[in-house]
């Protein structure tokens, strides 16, 4: 039985199912037949105006974001998929703050759905900053089917890391 890093919080029952597409080879086909439309948002310009745009639609009150790139290295420093970050400097007698946005770089050749999915959950992040009910409340606002596009983009991931396999 594999270990369902991406999957450890979720119950045992749905660990169970997933563990019986991976030993029946589907698990890859499950996604695909959920999501099978790629994005074709390629490169980090592509990237700023696809978030711009999305902000503008749901948080146009937010604070701007002043950078908005892929990062290649993601996912093994930070163990995470998306990161927000910000930095505050005193800019004489105001304190100015940065936001910045970086998706992995794995999500540039995933389907369209999980893009979307990493970029309200770090837009999110601009008004609340722990993961809570609202900050959850919000994602469900931006993508109303958030938590199931979640799991699959989880599924997804293990189905990457056992190598395309099954």
């Amino acid at each position: 039985m594999q270990p369902l890093k991406y999957l450890a919080y979720y119950p045992q029952d749905l660990q169970d199912r997933v563990q019986d597409l991976i030993e029946a080879g589907r698990l890859g086909q499950h996604v695909a037949e959920r999501y099978p439309e790629p994005h074709q948002i390629r490169g980090n310009q592509a990237l700023y105006q696809y978030v711009m745009a999305l902000k503008r639609e749901h948080m146009s009150s937010a604070p701007p974001l002043s950078k908005v790139r892929y990062c290649d290295k993601i996912s093994t420093l930070n163990h995470a998929l998306g990161l927000h970050t910000y930095a505050t400097r005193v800019q004489g007698a105001k304190l100015k703050t940065k936001h910045e946005l970086r998706v992995a770089r794995v999500f540039e050749d995933g389907p369209a759905a999980f893009l979307h999915m990493i970029v309200v959950h770090e837009l999110a992040h601009l008004r609340e900053r722990d993961h809570d009910k609202a900050f959850y409340r919000l994602c469900k606002h931006m993508l109303p089917d958030y938590h199931q596009v979640e799991l699959d983009m989880r599924l997804w991931l293990t189905w990457l890391d056992l190598g395309s396999a099954c």
